[in-house]
């Protein structure tokens, strides 16, 4: 977390969530959640650990014990996606499994008979204004603050006031412009928001200061294809396998384009990988 105002406080996080205050720290106590410790000892909490506190209350609710919480929780942590934003998801409960839904993708990291069904947009929606009064609070800190500060920040606030963090991207391009990760995630709030001409500039940009940055290479096919570039989009896709023949997405991708752009022979050879890193992932 940057040195600067960073996480949610307890008593933040009970009003998001609908505990109490103490509900909230018996739940690091009993070691459910992970929390840093602020400059004065008190607990600091990401927007993920909101996520998980929302997940966990649900869970005691329900009476499920500690220990398969603990596990729950862990596992649903380790399946949360990284290096993107967290607001499209939805969790849930469906029969014997947790079900987290991302747009048309759906997966269950744990098994048991648990009940909460609950959408990440909600809680970000409530931490909106706790997330702008920390970019508030940062840039008043000015100096104190680097680009590794800001970025992290950034990455913070992606959920809860995206403008606010594409804006704390900057700001640590502008303190540090070879900064890799804030040029991608940068160029994917970007994306998202519907610039694609500034967002495939960033990747770019990435790819030019660390040539083997995966994920900007995905991106900027994902970007590529969104514009109608569809050669273009698949050289992106086919530099991304350079770098990793087992990236399944890309394999899909790459599937996709190639159906599209007449090129049966690479389509079915780029569906065959794919279908076969998923079958070896099950």
């Amino acid at each position: 977390m940057p040195s600067g105002p960073s996480g949610y406080s307890a008593s933040e996080v009970a009003r998001l969530v609908g505990l109490s205050v103490d509900q909230v720290r018996s739940y690091v106590r009993n070691g459910l959640i992970d929390a840093e410790r602020g400059a004065r000892g008190a607990y600091l909490f990401s927007f993920q650990d909101v996520v998980l506190i929302r997940a966990a209350r649900d869970l005691v609710k329900a009476r499920v014990p500690r220990r398969r919480i603990r596990n729950a929780l862990q596992q649903l942590k380790d399946s949360l996606p990284r290096g993107r934003s967290l607001s499209g998801l939805r969790i849930s409960a469906e029969s014997d499994h947790v079900v987290v839904q991302d747009g048309d993708r759906r997966w269950s990291p744990d098994s048991g008979q648990l009940h909460f069904d609950f959408e990440v947009k909600d809680l970000a929606k409530a931490a909106a204004p706790l997330a702008r009064r920390r970019v508030r609070e940062a840039r008043a800190a000015g100096d104190d603050m680097d680009a590794d500060d800001w970025y992290d920040l950034a990455f913070e606030m992606e959920a809860p006031a995206p403008t606010d963090a594409a804006s704390a991207y900057r700001r640590a391009l502008e303190l540090d412009p070879e900064h890799v990760d804030a040029r991608v995630n940068l160029g994917r709030l970007l994306h998202e928001a519907g610039e694609v001409a500034e967002a495939e500039t960033h990747y770019r940009a990435a790819l030019e200061r660390d040539p083997e940055t995966e994920i900007a290479a995905f991106n900027l096919g994902v970007v590529l294809e969104d514009q109608g570039r569809l050669s273009d989009a698949a050289e992106a896709y086919e530099s991304v396998l350079r770098r990793n023949g087992d990236h399944a997405d890309a394999h899909y991708n790459a599937a996709g384009l190639y159906e599209r752009l007449g090129d049966a022979r690479r389509a079915l050879r780029h569906l065959k990988a794919y279908r076969e890193l998923t079958r070896r992932d099950r």
